[in-house]
């Protein structure tokens, strides 16, 4: 006790900075990404996790700075475009949903390398760093950004503890939830929402290319233990 009082208590505060904000980035992932997983949509996360890249960039050309406000809305926003167009394309087309994640991950991905390429070609000392956002580093974490995770981690697990029973639903049987009058598509939305907001919260840590792993690879593990999703999320 006394070892992890004094880690806590005397280390240099960006080993708390980074300990904190791994901590709360996978727990929020790992949270909304139980419901991903149960809903075998775990490829869809990695969708995401690309395509925000563009959207990172436009968040620093617009602020001209790496606030993570406007980084974090331009990838929020960059993340959902994503979902649109791939249920866009699944639904106007033959292509199935599959093929469809695969063409906009790729698209967005390499739409934002081409950002990052014009970026870093203007010169801007700003712009240093930015392309940790690309493979992540969680050393890179101050307390500006802290803050930023902690609200949005706190948002996520809030709304997921208010919508247990909804999200539980929809997971394992959509059409008794339609039946019982919930608003399946809004609640659709609710949930797609989160999962692009956890990926925005871990981007910096790990990187647009390794942030499906903390969305998949906490419930897949969970999974092998139990059969109940309350304790499923708890592990």
């Amino acid at each position: 006790m006394a070892a992890w009082w004094e880690f806590f208590t005397f280390s240099d505060p960006n080993v708390r900075y980074v300990t904190f904000g791994a901590m709360l980035i996978t727990a929020s992932a790992a949270v909304v990404g139980t419901y991903t997983f149960l809903r075998k949509k775990a490829l869809l996360g990695d969708a995401i996790g690309h395509s925000i890249l563009p959207g990172v960039a436009l968040g620093f050309l617009v602020s001209g700075t790496k606030n993570p406000f406007w980084i974090a809305l331009g990838a929020f926003i960059a993340g959902w475009i994503s979902i649109l167009a791939i249920d866009f394309i699944s639904s106007r087309s033959r292509i199935k949903q599959d093929t469809a994640i695969a063409l906009v991950l790729s698209v967005f991905f390499g739409l934002g390398i081409v950002f990052l390429t014009y970026i870093q070609s203007t010169g801007t000392a700003a712009q240093s760093g930015l392309d940790q956002y690309l493979f992540g580093k969680a050393a890179a974490l101050v307390g500006r950004d802290l803050w930023v995770f902690s609200i949005i981690a706190a948002s996520i697990l809030l709304v997921c503890v208010l919508f247990y029973k909804e999200f539980q639903l929809i997971s394992f049987n959509r059409e008794f939830a339609r039946v019982q009058g919930m608003p399946v598509r809004m609640l659709d939305i609710l949930l797609s929402s989160l999962t692009v907001l956890a990926i925005v919260a871990g981007i910096q840590a790990v990187g647009v290319v390794l942030i499906a792993a903390m969305l998949v690879t906490p419930p897949a593990a969970a999974r092998f233990w139990t059969h109940k999703l309350g304790i499923m999320m708890g592990l």
